[in-house]
């Protein structure tokens, strides 16, 4: 019965030490050395790469060596309810067994109960295994991956595997003991702290595929089955890569094959037997552990796929390059690829066959809410703007992308999809600003005539009622001289009013004959109503300033209708504006009429600058929003002073320095901050 064991192929566990299909590798005599002299050596390959079968041999060969073994399988050991204490107290137990130490464990725990856990688990390693066992001794630790799903940090434990090393120095028995990990982990994975990690001092073991020159084992079970059984070997490993799982399970499948009238080549059996309807005949489980290996992080997944999609399209050039990133070790763990000549390859054509692209885009598909979308953009060469996504879409993809390791592509798509619907708002914005605008235009050159009307009635009734005054003044100075200085004084005020009233009658005069006489094309007119926004064309409101502000007004009228006229022109008209705001009364409100004005003006002369300069165009509506931004003032709550800048006026500031802080290298911060106060 063992005779007919012997040659059969294993391909679900560990191989017996007794068939003589085991395949030695490379790695057997580089891990068999490494431990004799002593080295701490650790494993950390995918599923179903041999490394359990590696262990067996190994402790065999040790032990005709005259080396004491213990073998600790992990996933053995509760997990799920496992505390610190318990832990490590199987361990020991574990130990006790292996070498039949003649150790009552309960007493000696309870004896040593108020060291930590790991500190009893040191002292027995010291004062109990090192003392009962004289001679060398490895300790096989498997399926070293389990501490993962421990709820408490194992970092304590590999610190003090690389301990014991440190100790040979002290403590010479220490050089009698060394350890063994293995497992499907990253060292990265299992400690993160470099400064305390073991692996770091050890040595890694390298399971590489089955080789043509290693493989005599296998190729033995197939003499006599096949006229030429190298080149079915060969043909094997070509679609294996020698991958032992999947090797021995094809060879297993041509020995059945070779039992038939008509048997199948290699290439055949591969199909029909391996890649077709894989899900449903992967039995033993092999492809299936692969895939869910892959999927198992829904947030690494789509970034797993990807990098496996480039890895799978670049074979033969431009490859990519192996280093140690997370999602690099990830996938080398999941078995689907290797590292060879220090790139990333796919491990065999039997793996490629079956995670294809059309498996690849159907998981990105699962994984993805925006995936027909993406797929689409990327498609068009990352131009077609219509496939990015939008409103609710652009929401749900950004909730989904939270906390995920995204590949540059979906970040580049989402980042382009928000930066659309930011323009689109903003554009929407400013259309219905300009709908608006349309709606009041009627209603503010009515308003604007009354003002011109009212401010020419007042300049003609002062100036009658000062000239009376004058010569009133000047007939009563002959009977009276010891009134003269109080009329020379009521004199000079009117006299005052008067100018004031000839210079609102001027000005208004003058922007009454640039209307009339303006001749631009409507949608020239619209373009200029753009630059008055934010103006209140409320008239009464306005009647109640003092002199001065009302012309500084009525200049500044006079500049947004010379702007695209005259720019020289409408440079003095602002400069008067300044001149008569220095004039003005001042208050204590940090929100005058005269700060209003300011505003105004900082954005007149940014548009004065819209078709001749960008970077002074920008300047004067940054100091515009600055004056907004400091005095943290509402427009609506202002109840006590005359509205002059208006809500629109307000979010036009706002909208237009958001569009010219999109061009060219400007302040990203800034822009935020426009967009955070517009919203």
């Amino acid at each position: 019965m063992v005779e007919e064991l012997k040659t059969e192929y294993y391909f679900s566990g560990t191989l017996p030490e007794y068939v003589s299909t085991y395949v030695t590798r490379e790695a057997d005599n580089e891990l068999l050395d490494a431990l004799q002299k002593g080295k701490f050596c650790y494993v950390l390959n995918s599923r179903q790469s041999g490394k359990s079968s590696l262990r067996l041999r190994t402790m065999n060969r040790l032990s005709s060596a005259g080396v004491e073994c213990a073998s600790i399988d992990l996933s053995a050991i509760d997990i799920q309810s496992a505390t610190q204490e318990k832990w490590y107290a199987d361990l020991i137990v574990k130990l006790i067994d292996s070498f039949d130490l003649d150790v009552d464990f309960q007493q000696w725990w309870e004896k040593n109960q108020l060291n930590s856990s790991l500190l009893r688990f040191s002292h027995f390693l010291e004062k109990k295994l090192l003392v009962e066992v004289r001679e060398n001794i490895v300790i096989f630790i498997d399926e070293i991956d389990s501490v993962l799903s421990l709820k408490f940090i194992t970092d304590d434990f590999f610190a003090f595997i690389r301990s014991c090393y440190n100790q040979r120095v002290d403590n010479p028995e220490y050089n009698r003991l060394t350890f063994c990990l293995l497992g499907v982990a990253s060292p990265s994975n299992l400690i993160e702290d470099k400064q305390r990690t073991p692996f770091n001092i050890g040595k890694a073991i390298s399971l590489k595929g089955f080789q043509l020159h290693e493989v005599e084992p296998l190729q033995r079970g197939l003499e006599g089955k096949f006229s030429n059984p190298q080149a079915v070997m060969q043909e094997i490993l070509e679609w294996t890569g020698g991958q032992p799982f999947l090797t021995q399970k094809l060879c297993q499948f041509m020995v059945e094959e070779s039992q038939k009238e008509n048997p199948s080549s290699v290439e055949q059996v591969v199909k029909s037997r391996i890649i077709e309807n894989w899900e449903s005949q992967d039995e033993p489980e092999h492809l299936r552990t692969i895939r869910d290996r892959i999927l198992r992080d829904e947030q690494r997944a789509g970034y797993l796929l990807e990098l496996y999609h480039k890895v799978r399209l670049r074979e033969g050039e431009s490859e990519i390059s192996a280093d140690d990133t997370i999602e690099q070790s990830e996938l080398l763990l999941s078995g689907l690829v290797v590292r060879q000549q220090g790139k990333l390859r796919v491990y065999n054509p039997i793996y490629k066959e079956v995670f294809g692209s059309y498996w690849i885009e159907t998981q990105l598909k699962n994984l993805r809410p925006y995936s027909e979308a993406f797929q689409a953009w990327i498609a068009s060469g990352y131009n077609d703007e219509s496939r990015l996504v939008r409103g609710k879409a652009l929401q749900d993809a950004e909730e989904w992308a939270k906390n995920k390791s995204l590949s540059y592509q979906d970040r580049q798509f989402l980042a382009a999809s928000r930066q659309k619907e930011i323009e689109v708002e903003i554009a929407i914005s400013k259309k219905e600003a300009e709908l608006e605008k349309e709606r009041k235009d009627k209603e503010a050159v009515k308003q604007r005539t009354q003002l011109l009307t009212q401010a020419n009635q007042k300049s003609q009734r002062l100036i009658r009622n000062g000239i009376i005054v004058i010569i009133s003044a000047l007939s009563f100075a002959v009977f009276s001289a010891t009134r003269a200085y109080y009329f020379e004084q009521e004199a000079s005020r009117f006299k005052k009013e008067i100018e004031e009233g000839k210079e609102s009658l001027k000005l208004g005069r003058e922007l009454v004959n640039i209307n009339e006489s303006d001749q631009t094309p409507k949608e020239n007119r619209d373009k200029l109503d753009e630059h008055e926004e934010g103006i209140s064309q409320e008239s009464e409101s306005l009647i109640r300033l003092d002199n001065n502000l009302k012309l500084a007004l009525l200049n500044m009228a006079l500049a947004v209708a010379y702007q695209e006229k005259d720019f020289r022109k409408a440079q003095m008209a602002l400069e008067k504006v300044e001149d008569y705001l220095k004039k003005s009364t001042k208050t204590t409100d940090i929100w005058s009429e005269e700060l209003q004005i300011r505003i105004l003006v900082k954005k007149i002369r940014g548009n004065l600058f819209q078709q001749k300069d960008k970077n002074e165009e920008k300047k004067y509506y940054e100091q515009a929003f600055n004056l907004i931004k400091v005095n943290k003032f509402n427009i609506f709550d202002n109840k006590n002073k005359v509205q002059i800048i208006t809500k629109e006026g307000v979010e036009a500031i706002h909208i237009n320095l958001i569009s010219l802080l999109s061009i060219g290298d400007s302040d990203v911060n800034l822009k935020k901050e426009v967009k955070k106060s517009l919203e």
